[in-house]
């Protein structure tokens, strides 16, 4: 057992009183992730506008979507093993520097080509936030408050997207979409400059108190060697995350990229109308983010094994997305809002829990990359829903087939996942 183990035994419960700095540093990267959704977002939003200048059909959008998850994919595992590298101060400043260039880059774009080599370099930069962020959680949280803290820094991500929808139109309405483009990217470059002033690892950071040190580190010591891709790419633990994440992230990136165009065309809304819809609906999944890192979190504290109370959680957000399989047959903007607001919900507080099993399962040296590969197998994904969305909505005009997708992925990817970890105990990686 580690000292700072033995130390948070011996003082109890009140050791986890003793200081608040890291959640100081959940500040931090929920404002990232934040940021990280506006750029991400704001293709989405503008879609109606950009399409409408640039003539394109929805097989344009989606090949430029296309494009950001190829990049995601690539610089997802990549990202992963330069964070275990390097850790999470330097990786996400390379992270955010990488893709608030790329983000600025498009307000000099002109065309379907140079919009995709923009999102190309936002998706390399963009991967960098989760395998950094949740390589932070796990240097400065015990494996008991992980899910929660998790859960709230992600919950950023609909902080963002609620931003974008009300902030992005104005913006265009004010300047242009060019503009927009650029006074958005100020936001990357202020939260790199706090970044780098205040993050430490917590053993290196003043702020904090030996006791709060003892608290962070009372789970047992890791090893302390590098783990290879090649030891950790053939464990099922592995795949169980990898491919929970193939299974839900392409229904996020749904979410975020065509349910802007789907409001706008199913409600008959326009620039100025469908922003606080589409807001009112991330709004209601920041509710989720939150509720399900507590969820899991509040069932561990209460004695529940880390098996039992992610997947009760999880199992009981995949039951809440179902009903968006009704979604378009509803004719009222404000109950359609509040139906997909839920799916919405229940994928963030899926996913808290789901972002929560590499670190549950695997050493520390090892979550940034098994992170990455379950990033880079989620992408590939992603990539496949943006060409079969783009197909299906220029061939059928419908949006009934993509629904009924969203409404079953969550419970067959909790089905894959308890499959392949029915126990979810830590691997012994020799």
């Amino acid at each position: 057992m580690s000292e700072g183990a033995a130390a948070a035994m011996a003082a109890g419960p009140a050791v986890e009183k003793a200081g608040r700095h890291r959640w100081v540093v959940v500040g931090l990267l929920f404002m990232a992730t934040a940021i990280n959704y506006v750029d991400r977002q704001m293709i989405g939003v503008l879609k109606p506008t950009l399409s409408d200048e640039f003539g394109w059909s929805e097989r344009d959008y989606a090949n430029i979507v296309f494009w950001f998850q190829v990049a995601y994919a690539i610089g997802y595992i990549s990202f992963g093993k330069v964070v275990d590298a390097i850790g999470a101060r330097l990786g996400y400043a390379v992270a955010i520097v990488i893709w608030t260039v790329s983000h600025m880059a498009h307000g000099l774009a002109s065309g379907v080509t140079s919009f995709a080599a923009a999102r190309f370099g936002l998706g390399i930069g963009e991967s960098g936030n989760f395998p950094a962020g949740i390589r932070a959680v796990t240097d400065w949280f015990p494996q008991k408050e992980r899910a929660f803290a998790i859960g709230l820094f992600n919950a950023g991500a609909n902080v963002g997207a609620i931003i974008t929808p009300l902030l992005v139109p104005a913006l265009v309405l004010m300047f242009d979409w060019r503009a927009a483009f650029f006074i958005t990217g100020l936001l990357g470059i202020a939260w790199l400059v706090a970044w780098l002033a205040i993050y430490r690892h917590p053993s290196e950071h003043k702020k904090v108190t030996p006791a709060e040190l003892a608290w962070i580190q009372q789970d047992p010591a890791d090893p302390a060697e590098p783990i290879g891709w090649s030891k950790l790419i053939g464990r099922r633990e592995t795949w169980a995350y990898a491919l929970g994440k193939f299974i839900i992230d392409p229904i996020w990136w749904f979410f975020l990229f065509w349910l802007p165009g789907y409001l706008f065309e199913r409600y008959d809304l326009d620039l100025k109308t469908f922003g606080l819809p589409l807001a009112a609906i991330y709004l209601i999944s920041d509710f989720g983010s939150i509720a399900g890192g507590w969820m899991s979190s509040q069932l561990i504290k209460s004695g529940r094994t880390p098996n039992v109370a992610r997947k009760l959680t999880m199992l009981f957000w995949a039951l809440c997305v179902i009903p968006i399989y009704f979604a378009q047959d509803i004719g009222n903007v404000w109950v359609a809002v509040l139906v997909i607001g839920l799916a919405t919900a229940a994928h963030q507080a899926f996913s808290a829990n789901l972002y929560t099993l590499p670190s549950d399962l695997f050493p520390r040296c090892a979550v940034g990359s098994v992170v990455g590969i379950g990033g880079t197998v989620g992408a590939l994904g992603g990539m496949g829903m943006a060409v079969f969305t783009g197909y299906i909505l220029d061939t059928t005009n419908s949006y009934s087939l993509l629904f009924s997708i969203c409404a079953s992925a969550y419970l067959v990817a909790l089905l894959v996942v308890h499959l392949l970890t029915p126990r979810l105990k830590p691997v012994r990686i020799s």
